[in-house]
């Protein structure tokens, strides 16, 4: 039974994978390389450099999950230290996938050599999880309530009073949140777990930081899309919610081709090239490269704890 579960969700991620690429691939089947590479090269390097801004907005907003974290649970920790561990963290788990299992792993290492016990990286994780959930059902909440079309979309006979029930029901979520806070009541259980409202002050960190680094994550497609034909900010900030939580929830790594394949369904109405090229951008700045990075940052890590547990022989004693 151990050996199913622990094999359960790498299974779905991998044939989450290949099922969709397979659909993507009659997507766009009759683009060419060569047409991506041109559609690429034709964004403006302005807007290049505003999608670069957009991944170190979103990437400091990360940062600030793990602040939230332990704060609620009272431990401080080097500023440089929380910053590069949060990043770290989200770069590598956004590329394996899994990434409540992935981050936990990571965090233990990290976390465990500045004190922490196995119960506080425990909170720390189910608190970071929570902030980017309840981070998207605001954003989302708010989209669908306000612009209920949105879904139509993605689910062209979907009723608009539908979608706009289902933004206000994330909405009422979220207040019920924050009034649990408020109100002290008893540690809230999500699939097992259970999660001590946090403090005002954290919750409302929480639904800041949060909804900052989707705003900022979206916009590195909207600034890599073409501006003829665009549907504006919102609209791809729709978008890009529901691609992307829809990726999170495959346990596809990198939500490879799932969040592409949804993302131009959401776009159908602009040119698919453009649109490949601006998701090629999206997963350049805010998988790859970071993932790049950090590797380089867990190397420089463990060669660190290496040389720290190595003792170093004293020197011999003149006689």
């Amino acid at each position: 039974m151990q050996q199913w579960k622990r094999y359960f969700w790498p299974v779905v991620g991998c044939a989450a994978v290949v099922f969709s690429l397979w659909l993507l691939y009659h997507e766009v089947r009759g683009i060419s390389f060569t047409d991506v590479y041109d559609a690429l090269a034709a964004i403006p390097p302005h807007r290049l450099l505003l999608s670069a801004l957009g991944t170190v907005i979103a990437y400091s907003a990360i940062a600030g999950y793990d602040n939230i974290a332990l704060a609620h649970i009272g431990r401080k920790v080097p500023l440089l230290f929380v910053s590069l561990c949060s990043f770290t963290t989200y770069a590598l788990s956004h590329n394996i996938g899994g990434s409540v299992l992935s981050g936990a792993l990571i965090r233990y290492r990290a976390y465990a050599t500045k004190g922490l016990s196995g119960a506080e990286i425990g909170v720390l994780v189910a608190v970071c999880w929570f902030t980017f959930i309840i981070a998207m059902v605001l954003v989302g909440g708010v989209l669908f309530t306000f612009s209920p079309d949105l879904a139509t979309r993605f689910v062209h006979v979907l009723p608009v009073e539908v979608s706009a029930a289902t933004g206000i029901i994330g909405l009422a979520f979220v207040a019920l949140y924050v009034f649990g806070s408020w109100l002290h009541l008893k540690p809230l259980k999500i699939w097992g777990m259970q999660l001590v409202y946090p403090r005002l002050p954290i919750v409302f960190a929480q639904l800041t930081v949060g909804p900052l680094e989707i705003l900022a994550a979206a916009s590195i497609v909207y600034f890599a899309l073409p501006e003829a034909g665009n549907p504006g900010y919102i609209v791809v900030l729709g978008i890009f919610v529901v691609a992307f939580s829809i990726a999170s929830m495959s346990h596809a790594p990198g939500g490879l081709g799932v969040f592409e394949f949804v993302a131009l369904a959401g776009l159908s109405d602009m040119n698919k090239v453009s649109v490949l090229a601006a998701l090629v951008v999206f997963r350049l700045c805010y998988l790859i490269i970071p993932l790049i990075i950090a590797i380089i940052v867990v190397v420089i890590f463990e060669r660190g704890q290496l040389r720290a547990e190595v003792p170093v022989p004293e020197p011999p004693q003149a006689e």
